[in-house]
């Protein structure tokens, strides 16, 4: 494969580096690449190792030593030095001088810094008795013993597996890409199993979207070689339905592997809607199979359905801890037990459940808090006006029973109840707020009137976090009051377009105090009165109470 035209820089930088060549065994990186060699200098102090000098030549690649150097400051320095082909029992070298470097440098910059940092750590660690750490506390002992000058020199390619396989796992991927040419013995480390445990798959139309994109030879490559030790996958797609359509399909190629936890992620539009259910359900059900111990599935805003559920739930019920499926309009409600709460019922190990209104009901909670069930840590909801696929009303929204909340608190009297509100009808708010609510953290992403704040601050004791986008041109003394005066462990508010008179913010301020650690309020919401004529009559006091300097927050002028 050459690099084209329009190739972008990171494609011609893996092309540079040998990762587009075929070689045996459908490496793409195997020992060094002749038609990219890397040379190496003399001596290059650790000080000037530039990005710049770490850069690929057309020379040849002599053997490579690692020698150790004392630094004014009694740290080590790690330098590489051509050997002579010869044997040679020891070497002794010049000590570095701070001359500006050859410019083809031996690694990159990053590699010999986080070198020589492994092994400050690891020569802090207490001796262990595991043989296979034994070169490697060997190794640093001798480079970091003091005045050791340049009399003893190891071989890049004796270096401990162990040493250059910690350094490999700061380094990104490209980086990693060219350190593993040094020698073959590094090419080994780099295909570690350690080291393929997490992927991230970009998928993106280039013309249309920021993303960058995988390379499409690596994504075959990992999926020959590295599939089967794959763990944490996550897939990023744009907003064009081609890329969701290549995701899907690198799904269903992920027949070997055992994943923990997968996450779908549409950075934009939902794009996985647009894909067919079938196809859809016919690739995740190849990973639910396959993968035995998946504890965390994240599939927002996709066509999941009912009996890909009850796949999921036979094969890792015993596993599972985290379900995120907010808008997935072809879940049944939780009326019916072959939706979401088979998922409950089967479940018992899970901590985390995000999901929309529609699928929440009386026996879900009461699901969730059976004595087999573990204590739910975090429970999302989100309530919205249409429906994600057809843009249609929703049904009308169901009051939750008192009893079912309360058994949910005496079973999990920790947990985190969000909520996110995207409604537009002031009738909708109807079914919420009427009686105790233990929600935790809300957060209204449209217009919210007057009396639904005021049903806020009568039966939501838990509330932690408050944000409201917008509710109109009425001032919202009199809720603010009631919020900070029945909501104790409230520490977080933020207000958009909304309207509040200073006198009524600033004993809003004095009832909550120092515990109030988040206050997001901008300029255009704080109404002057006769008590305050202007914003910079509330600094001083609000600053007072709060107990840290504070000022409101300003709309930038560009």
């Amino acid at each position: 494969m050459k690099c084209g035209d329009g190739d972008t820089a990171q494609q011609k930088d893996l092309q540079g580096l040998g990762w587009c060549n075929a070689v045996d065994e459908g490496l793409m990186v195997s020992g060094i690449n002749p038609e990219c060699p890397i040379s190496c200098c003399s001596v290059i102090p650790t000080s000037d190792l530039t990005a710049d000098s770490a850069c690929l030549s057309r020379e040849p690649i002599p053997d490579i030593t690692l020698t150790g150097a004392v630094e004014p400051d009694g740290g080590t320095a790690l330098l590489a030095a051509p050997v002579a082909s010869h044997p040679h029992p020891t070497m002794s070298l010049p000590k570095p001088t701070t001359s500006h470097p050859h410019p083809a440098a031996t690694l990159p910059h990053r590699a010999t810094t986080l070198l020589d940092t492994a092994i400050t750590h690891l020569s802090q660690q207490p001796a262990s008795p595991t043989p296979a750490l034994l070169p490697v506390r060997t190794l640093t002992s001798q480079c970091s013993r003091p005045h050791a000058g340049f009399s003893h020199c190891i071989d890049w390619g004796n270096l401990a597996p162990e040493l250059v396989l910690y350094i490999f796992q700061f380094l990104p991927l490209v980086d990693r890409a060219r350190a593993s040419q040094v020698c073959h013995a590094w090419t080994n480390v780099f295909h570690q199993p350690e080291l393929w445990r997490r992927f991230e798959f970009e998928l993106s139309n280039p013309a249309t979207s920021y993303l960058k994109a995988t390379h499409p030879d690596l994504i075959q490559q990992i999926i020959k070689r590295h599939s089967s030790h794959l763990h944490y996958v996550s897939f990023k797609v744009d907003s064009s339905k081609e890329s969701a359509e290549a995701a899907c399909d690198i799904l269903s190629q992920l027949v070997n592997c055992s994943l923990k936890t997968l996450g779908l992620i549409s950075t934009a539009r939902p794009s996985f809607l647009d894909v067919s259910k079938s196809h859809f359900v016919s690739a995740l059900t190849v990973v639910f199979v396959n993968s035995k111990s998946l504890s965390s599935l994240r599939i927002d805003d996709t066509p999941m359905d009912d009996p890909s559920l009850k796949v999921l739930v036979a094969n890792n019920s015993d596993t599972l801890k985290l379900l995120k499926m907010s808008s997935c309009p072809h879940i049944s409600p939780a009326v019916f037990p072959t939706g979401i709460l088979c998922v409950a019922d089967q479940c018992k190990g899970l901590r985390e459940l995000a999901l929309n209104y529609h699928l929440l009901s009386d026996d879900l909670l009461l699901a969730l808090s059976t004595e087999r069930h573990v204590h739910l840590e975090h429970l999302r909801v989100d309530v919205v006006s249409e429906d994600p696929t057809t843009g249609e009303p929703q049904i009308p929204f169901r009051s939750i029973r008192r009893s079912s909340w309360e058994a949910l608190l005496r079973h999990s009297p920790s947990v985190n109840l969000v909520m996110y509100f995207y409604l537009d009808a002031e009738e909708e708010f109807e079914a919420f707020f009427c009686d105790a609510t233990p929600v935790t953290h809300l957060y209204f992403g449209h217009s919210v009137s007057k009396a639904v704040l005021g049903r806020v601050g009568l039966h939501c004791p838990r509330l932690v976090e408050l944000v409201v986008c917008a509710n109109g041109m009425q001032l919202l003394d009199e809720e603010l009051i009631c919020i900070a005066q029945r909501c104790r462990s409230l520490t977080a508010i933020g207000l958009g377009e909304c309207e509040v008179s200073c006198s009524a913010f600033v004993q809003f301020v004095r009832l909550c105090g120092d515990r109030l650690m988040q206050l997001s309020i901008m300029e255009e919401v704080l109404i002057p009165d006769n008590h305050y004529c202007s914003l910079e009559d509330i600094h001083p006091e609000v600053s007072r109470y709060l107990g840290r300097p504070w000022y409101p927050d300003a709309m930038p002028t560009w």
